[in-house]
Formats: C-alpha cells, structure tokens, sequence
C-alpha cells in the first residue's frame, strides 16, 4: 500500500478537485482527458493511502465525505504554497515574481487600478498579474493568509496583523442613501434605527473565508439583501430594493443626478479610514516594488478611493 506522501502529489488534488467540480468521475475523466477507470483508480489509491473514503458513491453523484471535504480545502492551500514556492524561485533568480496577486477590496475604484494596470504592462515585465475581488475583512485575509501579494482597500487595523506593512490611502466617508422612488425618501430627518429596521438593508458580504464574517450598519431583525460587491449594492440602492451607507464617492454621481438621495439618520455618518498592505519581505519583487512605487504618490492614493466613475 502506497504512503500518504507517495500518492498527495499536486496531479492527484488537481484531480480530486476536478471530481469534486465535475461530480461525477466520468465527467472529470472527460474534462481531464482520462478514462473513468483511470480517474477511479488514482482516487481509490488516495482512499487506501489514507485509509478513508473521500467520495460517498451511493448515488450517480460523486459526493464528498467530510473527509475529502477536509482533504480538498487542505490540498487548495498546499497548490497554493507550492505555487507561491515556484514564484519565490523564479523572483530569485530574475528578480521579477512570475505572478502577482492584487486583493482589490470592491470598494477601490476599479478604473483607477485598470490604469495602473496598464501602466504596469507598457515595459513588458515577465510577471503575470491576477487580481481578485475582496470586501471587509475577506481583503486583509487574503493577503495574511499568503493568496494575495499587495492588498488595496483594507478597513480593519492592518498593523495588527504578523508580518504585514501598510500605507494609509485615505479616509472615505460613507452617506446613508436611496432611491427617489424608495419610501425612505420623503420622509423627514434623521431617521431613527426604529424606522430603518422596518426597511430592507443592503449589505456586502464580507468574502473572508476562515474566521468571523464582519457586518456593519446592520440593525437586529432586519430584512437583508446581501450582495458580492460595493458595485452591486450600489445598483441595488438605486433600484429601490433597500437601503443602506455607500461611499460617498461613489454615490456622487447618483446623488448629483436626483438618481440617490441622501438621507441623514440619528446614527449619524461614518468615516473608514483605508489601507493599502503587504506583506513583509527582505527582498520583494520588482513587480510589488512597482506597485509600491505607485502607491507613494499621494495623488494616486486619493485617486483609488475618491475617482469612481460612473458605467456608461
């Protein structure tokens, strides 16, 4: 019987996950150019390696057990690592990271990180950029957690966190706000929490993975529409499906326009203040150097959390 070590090799996760993905392992053994009974044996070596049951095959469904749940989400993070080795070889010996992560919090302006994008590929560089949506503290998570490189838009004290330096951005204030055409909107100021708890909230989930989800303006008992993004609530609110704080920034437009009105409440307004964070290296890449480079412009920190525009 095989080892544990012998048979966890990055091709046999890559597989589990596939099966897991596909649901059956006839349709992984399609995606991954394999027969079935290829894609049956290599999961059937992992189960005697490990002596435990990965997939429950008691339906046409492949399934997995808890165990090939634990399995799948532990193999996630050794490709992970095994990837973020191979990138720390390669900054080695060119200096530049074959690929960099960007946790882009949805409340940064997006076109402001497409330009800085494109500059950053004008000279060509050997690094592969990935960028990924964050919110709340799904965004310092990635990075502490090794998925992200650079984070924009961290709302939580990242000073706190093991290894970890950070830059303010900029305070970035929130207004309560709502659709013309929302109930909210004629009725007189401040609203009270009393009033607002009878009103659909909108909220963004917060895309941390480990840990507690935070939520913030919500009040007990109120109905809730959650959505993945800032961008999202914002289309939300301006469809009249709830209420909630955005950033003022962003609701700018709208308000500007009679599209969002703005509503004072007794809780008052709120002020985040926004980071940007990295973690810490003795000798970082050229690509996160340049990025940091970026960042040191006081210009270009105002421009990622104030200059959102308006889809056309």
């Amino acid at each position: 019987m095989p080892a544990p070590f012998e048979v966890l090799t990055p091709e046999a996760l890559a597989l589990l996950r596939a099966v897991a993905r596909a649901g059956s392992f006839a349709a992984a053994a399609r995606d991954q150019g394999l027969v079935p009974s290829a894609v049956t044996y290599r999961i059937r070596q992992i189960e005697d390696a490990l002596d435990v049951l990965l997939f429950d095959r008691s339906s046409r469904q492949a399934r997995l057990t808890p165990a090939g749940a634990e399995l799948l989400r532990e193999g996630a993070r050794l490709l992970a690592e095994i990837d973020a080795v191979a990138n720390r070889v390669k900054r080695v010996a060119t200096g530049w990271e074959s690929q960099l992560t960007i946790a882009v919090d949805t409340v940064i302006s997006s076109s402001v990180v497409m330009e800085l994008v494109q500059a950053f590929y004008e000279p060509r560089p050997v690094t592969r950029l990935r960028l990924r949506d964050e919110s709340l503290s799904g965004t310092l998570e990635a990075l502490t957690s090794g998925q992200a490189d650079l984070a924009l838009g961290v709302a939580l004290e990242p000073s706190t966190a093991s290894g970890v330096q950070s830059r303010l951005l900029g305070d970035m204030p929130f207004v309560f706000a709502v659709a013309p055409h929302h109930p909210l909107a004629g009725l007189p100021e401040p609203l009270s929490d009393e009033l607002l708890q009878q009103h659909r909230a909108i909220a963004v989930a917060d895309s941390v993975q480990r840990g507690t989800a935070l939520t913030l303006g919500l009040l007990a008992g109120q109905d809730v529409l959650t959505v993945p993004t800032m961008r999202s609530k914002l289309d939300a609110q301006l469809r009249g499906l709830g209420a909630g704080f955005v950033p003022e920034a962003m609701a700018r437009p709208y308000l500007e326009t009679g599209r969002l009105v703005r509503k004072e409440t007794q809780r008052g307004g709120r002020v985040v203040r926004i980071s940007c964070a990295w973690r810490t290296s003795s000798s970082p890449g050229r690509g996160l150097q340049w990025w940091l480079g970026q960042l040191e412009s006081a210009a270009t920190r105002r421009a990622l959390i104030e200059q959102h525009r308006m889809p056309q």
